[in-house]
């Protein structure tokens, strides 16, 4: 879907310098264009938030009222949040889209909380409830379940500022890089002996004195910059330039305005007479910093109403200012002095020195770790052993019983047959104690009659 120059002010010309992707100028104007060919919509911003703000944008634009009042507004009229009060007056599907995205934004967010929480010790480490809660900038975390215009307002506001700051974050992170390059040097070079170490930073000094030795920059911005492109890249005489052509041959999108990356694809030529891929004394980070000083500088110069846009009035109007015939040379990150200073480097290095005793703190537990893990899998083998070994005795006593201890056998209806001197034994138990003493035998003399009656 094809943005509206307003929005571009958000999503491309106020990041647009995230992406650094040079305009090939080469071919010939009659060429036909590829119809498989389409200009690139999905310039990610950088931002942690990139795909919802995209996904507003491109259902906002599905109203037709809204999109009416796009077209007429103004850039203040989106960053001061005037656009956000049409909010509702877009349709009811328009509207249940957005109250989606919203819900499926806050999910996503306590999803990557969550993680973080959990990925963290809360019990040793404070929790920046702070930064947590930055993290829904850019949304109303109050009313989680419908988009409304203080949700609008929010989005394009974090957007702006967030987007703004970015450079400075490009900046500071090229700092860091440049410090973790230097102390890298010092520690190989110290891990050298006398001989040696010479040897290597004469090699290096050599490596640099190279990446010195380059043809002239042009001030970015300049006439003698911009006439090199012309002359160059579009392949035009320059003795004939004329800024009001060349304002129209670089706006590639037919707007009426040059945003940062078409800025940027200008300073190219200048670019390559510094750094090439292919020389180990040319490093490619460095360009990128210098990509982005050129455009930095032009910006100052030329953005008069600071919106990150250049229009055809104000490249004019740059063109009449004394610096635009000015033919001194642009100076290199090679002739300014270092991005960081010593005190920063040291400081940058006890972090670095704390980082790694942090690292073989957790590597140690982990091994800890991995120690009482393994311990406990063999004293589990160990009992799994002797439940086995337990088994297989018991079973082979079952089979090592004797015959006489077998059930008894069985009738034709599965009674029980016992022996007939069981059933014997059973009878003697089972008489009563006067059929007892009816059987014991009388082993008394016998006793001769008494009183007996006289026969006569």
């Amino acid at each position: 879907m094809n943005l509206h120059p307003g929005w571009l002010l958000l999503l491309l010309s106020v990041c647009a310098g995230v992406w650094s992707v040079p305009i090939d100028r080469n071919a010939s104007p009659t060429e036909a264009p590829h119809e498989d060919e389409k200009p690139e919509e999905n310039v990610d911003t950088g931002l942690y938030y990139d795909r919802y703000l995209r996904e507003v944008i491109e259902v906002l634009e599905t109203d037709p009222h809204f999109r009416e009042k796009l077209q007429t507004a103004n850039t203040e009229d989106i960053k001061n949040g005037r656009l956000s009060k049409e909010l509702d007056l877009v349709g009811h599907h328009v509207r249940t889209r957005l109250d989606e995205l919203k819900r499926q934004e806050m999910s996503r967010l306590r999803m990557l909380l969550k993680a973080k929480l959990d990925s963290t010790n809360t019990q040793s480490l404070q929790i920046d409830h702070a930064s947590m809660l930055k993290q829904f900038e850019h949304l109303d975390p109050h009313n989680q379940n419908t988009f409304e215009a203080k949700d609008l307002e929010l989005l394009i506001s974090t957007a702006t500022k967030d987007l703004e700051n970015y450079d400075a974050e490009r900046h500071e992170e090229f700092k860091r890089y440049e410090m973790l390059k230097e102390h890298e040097r010092r520690e190989y070079l110290r891990g050298l002996d006398q001989e040696k170490r010479e040897q290597e930073e004469k090699r290096m000094q050599e490596l640099k004195d190279k990446h010195r030795h380059h043809p002239k920059v042009n001030v970015p911005g300049s006439v003698a910059q911009l006439r090199e492109v012309w002359q160059e890249t579009d392949g035009l005489d320059p003795h004939e330039f004329n800024p009001k052509t060349f304002f129209k041959l670089h706006d590639s999108n037919g707007d009426g305005l040059l945003d940062e990356q078409e800025l940027e694809a200008l300073f190219t030529k200048e670019l390559e007479k510094v750094y090439n891929s292919k020389n180990e004394e040319d490093d490619m980070m460095e360009m990128e910093e210098e990509r982005l000083r050129m455009r930095e500088h032009v910006m100052k110069n030329v953005d008069v109403n600071k919106d990150r846009l250049v229009t055809m009035e104000e490249f004019l109007q740059s063109t009449q200012k004394r610096e635009f015939n000015n033919p001194r040379e642009w100076e290199t990150l090679d002739d300014t002095k270092p991005v960081y200073t010593e005190a920063e480097l040291l400081r940058f290095e006890a972090e670095l020195k704390d980082k790694e005793e942090e690292l073989k703190r957790r590597a140690e537990t982990l091994r800890q770790e991995q120690d009482l893990l393994h311990e406990r899998g063999k004293a589990l083998d160990a009992q799994r052993k002797e439940y086995q070994q337990a088994v297989l005795e018991m079973s082979q006593r079952q089979n090592q019983q004797p015959a006489d201890h077998k059930q008894p056998p069985t009738g034709p209806h599965g009674e029980l047959q016992f022996h007939q001197e069981t059933n014997k034994l059973e009878d003697q138990e089972v008489k009563t104690p006067v059929e007892q003493e009816a059987d014991t035998p009388n082993n008394l003399p016998a006793e001769p009659p008494q009183n007996l009656p006289t026969h006569t």
